[in-house]
């Protein structure tokens, strides 16, 4: 009950000591002081000047555009007039009429050979095709060309229609002259309209009755010599002339679009002179310069909710990261909660704090001071105590605000020079102390950021005319300082996050990982086995944790380090039993049990009196939750049988003191641990055996509710069974009989 009572008293207590750090609500004030940082530090470079102007008086003083502003009135009356000016455009349709005349003398050849036809059969066939075939022909060349892009749907419609209104009637007298021609008649006019119509339809014809009156002067050359024929292919060739050239309005339109868009936008520059001194102020100037935001009296708030709107966007770039990688919420990356969060928030301020006070420095006659700005501290802070990405991202951020803060150009927002030189510093350091594994590697980063720095003001002072030396030498000199001061900053700072924080750093990581670490040079020395047994473990739970997300190296080195309590009473622990008898064969299974326990207590004591940080002592402590010794806790059960008493104890007797895993990678050590041991104990392991063996060992502390107090998943579960398999596999890989070693075994016995 009274393990119930402290196991219930700790659990409450971490609940409250998670409550800030995981409460949303905890979180949105921390986002939403990101927004105030950035809003105040890029205020005074982003709001603009007001003046106390008063209708019809004058001007105390030359007032200049504080940006460009386009004067919408006068571009809208040009745009109108540029639309206006554009002339109508027209499109030449390519009809190809020579197809209708083929198909008319075609149908006079069939009809006019048919000798069961009357004569008047024939007028009347010929009166109702031959107006037919004219519309026949527009409308479908309108279908044929409807879903292709030579013509648009507008100029097809408009030709439909003007060539159907412009058709031409053919006399009745010329039905009657039809049904009597001869097949070498038809054939020796067909050569004639044909070609008429061709040449006459090779011209642009808004209207088709110019050239229907020059139809008559052809046929007249040809080589027709009766008038009939003539007669006949001039009311043909009239019929088949149509116009071919049309008014296109989608093209007219697109036109005076273009126009407008062509016309350049009536603009006051930055910088110009709005108002000169001793001007008077009228209506006019007066609502340019209220439009321009320079008044006074007329409370401007636009500036104020543009940077508004930058600092929350900038805020959602960190935020987007955060929460798509599962930081916010203990994602798949790392298990990030508000601590991490505040802490990202601090090092945003002193690193945007330091380049604020570089800014104040800076003069008109100096402006390279900026590049003295230790910006690629941040980025470099975040690296090694948050996320390698996240850095990245930050860096453009410090590179944008930078560029703003650094300007010394009024006539425009951003100096992207000072951008540039950031960013290229900043990338260079991150890269530096990627995988950093001692502290040295900060004194690199430094250079590194000081070398890309200067080459990166080097590259952009060759741009333009030729600099002056005098203006390259302080340059490159106050950006490769800037890297030295950020190496120095990230040294100074480093320790006071890791300490106020309690943060391992994956450099402080490496250091402890060290086997020249007093500790784990005494485990090397006086228990080997529990060595290789750590080193074995190390292996597994690095391997689990980065398949969910955990903290890997948290993992191998708290697994260095877990049961460094042994060291105590090495020879009561099997893996150090080497050619000696085991101990506990002699003892009171109570007292095995209180010795057994006790190496997680007597590891935590030790690593205490080492200074080893919290999550490391966590681990050792956490690391068999509470669970049961069930080996001597049935001992002791037969005993008390063999001896005929009652036994005078409990299950929960023979248990681990807790508290239960906290947090992943205290679970996932603790799993690693025992796979290790029991697949050690295993003479000859088999795929199949090692798999039933990890999820046995897996379900067993589930249903002991071992894992109630920390944040996996069944789904993280079932991946860290499957990582480990892998794992012991890779490892044991010699050990292990494969099915056909086991079947080819079998077969010889």
């Amino acid at each position: 009950m009274n393990r119930n009572r402290i196991s219930n008293r700790a659990a409450a207590l971490s609940s409250r000591a998670a409550g800030w750090k995981q409460g949303p609500g905890i979180r949105w004030v921390l986002l939403f002081l990101f927004m105030l940082l950035f809003y105040f530090v890029l205020a005074p470079h982003l709001i603009p000047k007001t003046y106390d102007i008063q209708l019809n008086t004058v001007a105390s003083r030359d007032i200049v555009a504080p940006k460009q502003w386009e004067d919408m009135s006068a571009t809208l009356k040009a745009q109108e007039q540029a639309a206006e000016n554009v002339e109508p455009k027209y499109s030449i349709v390519a009809l190809r009429n020579e197809g209708l005349i083929d198909q008319i003398f075609t149908r006079m050849e069939q009809l006019n050979a048919e000798d069961k036809v009357t004569f008047q059969n024939k007028v009347d066939i010929y009166r109702r095709e031959i107006p037919d075939r004219y519309n026949a022909f527009v409308d479908s060349f309108v279908r044929a060309n409807a879903g292709s892009d030579a013509y648009n749907p507008t100029l097809l419609q408009e030709m439909a229609a003007r060539v159907k209104e412009q058709a031409y009637p053919i006399t009745e007298e010329t039905y009657y002259k039809l049904p009597l021609l001869s097949a070498a008649q038809i054939a020796e006019m067909r050569t004639v309209a044909y070609e008429a119509v061709r040449k006459l339809m090779a011209e642009q014809l808004p209207d088709a009755e110019t050239a229907r009156t020059k139809v008559a002067e052809l046929v007249n050359t040809s080589p027709l010599s009766e008038r009939t024929t003539r007669e006949i292919v001039a009311e043909l060739s009239r019929y088949a002339i149509m116009p071919n050239r049309f008014y296109d309005k989608v093209a007219t339109e697109e036109a005076k679009v273009k126009a407008k868009e062509d016309t350049p936008p009536v603009v006051i520059k930055e910088g110009d002179v709005v108002v000169q001194s001793g001007q008077l102020i009228t209506p006019e100037i007066y609502e340019r310069l209220d439009a321009l935001g320079l008044l006074k009296d007329e409370k401007n708030y636009w500036p104020n909710l543009g940077l508004l709107t930058v600092s929350l966007l900038s805020v959602l770039a960190l935020y987007g990261y955060l929460a798509q990688w599962g930081i916010m919420n203990g994602g798949p990356n790392r298990s990030y909660h508000n601590a991490q969060l505040l802490m990202l928030w601090l090092i945003f301020a002193l690193n945007l704090l330091t380049m604020a006070v570089i800014a104040l420095i800076q003069t008109n006659d100096m402006p390279y001071i900026g590049f003295l700005a230790p910006a690629a501290m941040g980025t470099i802070l975040i690296a090694l105590l948050l996320d390698t990405h996240l850095a990245i991202i930050s860096s453009f951020l410090f590179a944008v605000f930078g560029s703003v803060m650094f300007n010394q150009d009024n006539d425009h927002i951003f100096d992207f020079n000072f951008g540039f030189v950031i960013a290229a510093a900043s990338f260079a350091a991150i890269f530096a102390v990627h995988r950093a594994s001692q502290r040295s590697t900060l004194l690199k980063a430094g250079i590194m950021a000081s070398l890309f720095g200067a080459v990166a003001v080097l590259a952009l002072l060759t741009f333009g005319e030729s600099p002056a030396r005098t203006e390259i030498l302080p340059a490159a000199g106050f950006a490769f300082a800037g890297g030295l001061l950020t190496a120095i900053l990230v040294i100074g700072l480093m320790p006071f996050f890791e300490i106020t924080f309690g943060i391992l750093s994956a450099l402080k990581l490496v250091e402890l990982s060290n086997p020249n670490h007093p500790l784990l040079r005494k485990l090397l020395t006086e228990t080997p086995g529990t060595y290789h047994h750590s080193v074995m473990v190390g292996n597994l739970s690095e391997a689990a944790a980065e398949a969910v997300g955990a903290n890997g190296l948290l993992c191998r080195v708290g697994s260095f380090y877990h049961d460094i309590g042994k060291t105590k009473r090495p020879s009561y622990f099997i893996e150090n039993q080497t050619a000696i008898e085991n101990p506990h064969d002699s003892i009171d299974p109570k007292l095995s049990k209180s010795i057994i326990i006790a190496h997680a207590r007597d590891g935590v004591d030790m690593l205490k009196a080492h200074n080893i940080p919290k999550p490391l002592r966590d681990i050792a402590e956490q690391h068999h939750g509470t669970t049961c010794l069930k080996y001597f806790y049935h001992k002791a059960v037969k005993q008390a049988e063999a001896d005929g008493v009652e036994p005078d104890f409990s299950e929960d007797d023979f248990r681990y003191p807790g508290p239960k895993a906290q947090s992943k990678e205290a679970a996932i050590v603790g799993i690693a641990d025992c796979v290790e041991a029991a697949v050690r104990s295993l003479r000859n392991p088999t795929m199949e055996h090692i798999e039933t063996m990890i999820h046995k060992i897996i379900k067993n502390r589930l249903d002991d509710n071992q894992f109630n107090e920390c944040d996996l998943t069944l789904k993280e579960l079932d991946r860290i069974a499957q990582t480990l398999k892998e794992t012991v596999v890779g490892i044991f890989h010699s050990r292990i009989e494969y099915p056909e070693e086991v079947k080819s075994k079998e077969r010889l016995g």
